[in-house]
């Protein structure tokens, strides 16, 4: 089968860009980078494809939106390399990604839930402040761990100006609350930062629901895309004979 194609009719290189709305340069761009098997040459010089070309082609496109420009280019040059298990362990790896990102989700919204169904803060020596000492009381760690927090960037407390001492307002308790959770969840301080930055950009955690719907969302779209792009590759490999 794949000899039938790659003898098959011979497309220039307009004939592969039209079909995906790209520019000729964009093709041979690809045909350099090894996303497409080298091409054929007339007698003066031109490029030649085939059948074979353009299931590349569109392939690669497939694999774009669920794994990435690279990693699509990468798993296509593995292919054409005659490297199919590099090919497939680069998909593992996205899938792999994919997961994890899943998972760091459920956890931001299982942390949300707990913070909005938690028991009431203990009174806080002024309205909307604590101290270190009794938050660090509430969340269930040690005073240090909360300095640790604050070094990271996960919380920043004020300084009351008299004694110097640390002040925690609503915002951070709220911070040190998901950081507390995610933390329990076993992620580090390093991939717990951003989310509490989300958090923060959002104004508090209502706005932030909006944002963990789109999550959801892309992450079940870049599933999809998964899924589409496994279907073309296998098309390719079966062409590839």
């Amino acid at each position: 089968m794949g000899r039938n194609l790659q003898s098959g009719e011979r497309l220039r290189p307009v004939d592969l860009a039209r079909a995906h709305g790209l520019s000729t340069q964009a093709v041979r761009n690809y045909e350099e980078a090894g996303i497409l098997p080298a091409a054929g040459r007339t007698p003066h010089g031109y490029r030649t494809y085939t059948p074979l070309h353009a299931r590349a082609l569109g392939t690669f496109l497939a694999l774009v939106p669920g794994h990435g420009h690279a990693t699509a280019a990468a798993v296509m040059r593995a292919v054409n390399q005659g490297a199919a298990d590099e090919a497939f362990r680069l998909v593992d790896e996205s899938h792999a990604q994919l997961l994890e990102d899943r998972r760091t989700l459920a956890a931001v919204e299982n942390a949300l839930r707990d913070l909005e169904s938690g028991p009431p803060a203990p009174a806080p020596p002024a309205p909307g402040t604590t101290f270190i000492g009794p938050l660090a009381d509430r969340l269930g760690v040690r005073s240090a761990t909360l300095r640790t927090w604050e070094r990271a960037g996960l919380v920043s407390p004020r300084r009351d100006p008299r004694t110097g001492y640390r002040v925690y307002d609503e915002a951070d308790v709220r911070d040190a609350l998901l950081a507390r959770q995610l933390r329990r969840g076993g992620y580090p301080l390093e991939r717990i930062a951003p989310l509490i930055a989300q958090v923060r950009s959002a104004g508090g955690l209502e706005p932030l629901e909006a944002a963990l719907a789109d999550w959801r969302a892309r992450l079940s779209a870049r599933g999809r895309a998964m899924l589409a792009g496994a279907a073309e590759l296998e098309a390719y490999l079966r062409a590839r004979g």
